[in-house]
């Protein structure tokens, strides 16, 4: 039941922040970071998958639950007192598919930063789903291919019909993944009290063990997306 209960009262915390967003879209919203507390961290690797490859800590979520409690407490305050660092992203290349030969980088990031990518989600997500179209379903809660397809097939049917072109540009994110410089002077929602800690592990490339090319931003597969108020890092693959 205290479990249940915990998670109705940060849902409730998320609907007031969507509320806000919703009400005030050219507010600045700078006092969020108070919202995630060590309730919010424990929801939040509730949230994280714990079946995932390992990070270059080697540390699976069977043994970070073994000290849960202190551990989260731990990466909380290393969080709120700007002593948080995110670690390098283990490279792996997996098979792609229908191309022989050919493989797919993907990142693992530690299941610590996982844990605190989802809390600060949490917090962002409200606000930046006020920002998208109706028409976006890329990576939004309660959003998926079916249901764009869905939209997709009533589109066409409404207009009886018309050309559909799939395209998939050949090593897309190789060349336009690179770090961008963070503007964070154009944003209409800085989010927290200062903003650093969301730029800041950003602001530096960390190349990983297997990256050979020039340094690229791999931490946790984050590229960047233009939304229709500022440039925010997305998180893909996690």
């Amino acid at each position: 039941m205290p479990r249940t209960l915990d998670r109705e009262a940060i849902a409730t915390r998320q609907q007031k922040i969507a509320d806000l967003a919703r009400r005030a879209p050219q507010r600045v919203l700078l006092t969020l970071a108070h919202h995630i507390d060590l309730m919010w961290m424990e929801e939040a690797y509730r949230r994280t998958r714990k079946d995932g490859a390992v990070g270059v800590d080697g540390v699976s979520a069977e043994a970070y639950e073994q000290q849960l409690h202190a551990n989260l407490s731990d990466l909380l305050e290393r969080f709120k007192s700007g002593r948080y660092r995110a670690p390098p992203v283990r490279r792996v290349h997996i098979p792609k598919d229908g191309a022989k030969g050919k493989t797919r980088p993907i990142g693992i990031p530690t299941l610590e930063d996982k844990i605190l990518q989802r809390a600060v989600l949490m917090a962002l997500e409200p606000i930046y789903e006020q920002d998208f179209l109706d028409g976006s379903y890329g990576f939004r809660p309660g959003r998926g291919p079916h249901q764009a397809l869905e939209a997709l097939w009533r589109g066409l049917m409404g207009i009886d019909g018309g050309w559909v072109i799939d395209l998939d540009i050949q090593s897309f994110l190789d060349r336009c993944s690179y770090y961008p410089p963070a503007d964070l002077g154009s944003s209409k929602r800085s989010a927290m009290a200062s903003g650093s800690f969301i730029f800041s592990p950003l602001r530096l490339p960390c190349e990983t063990w297997m990256a050979s090319s020039s340094p690229r931003l791999t931490r946790c597969n984050t590229v960047w997306r233009d939304t229709p108020r500022m440039r925010m890092a997305s998180t893909m693959g996690t």
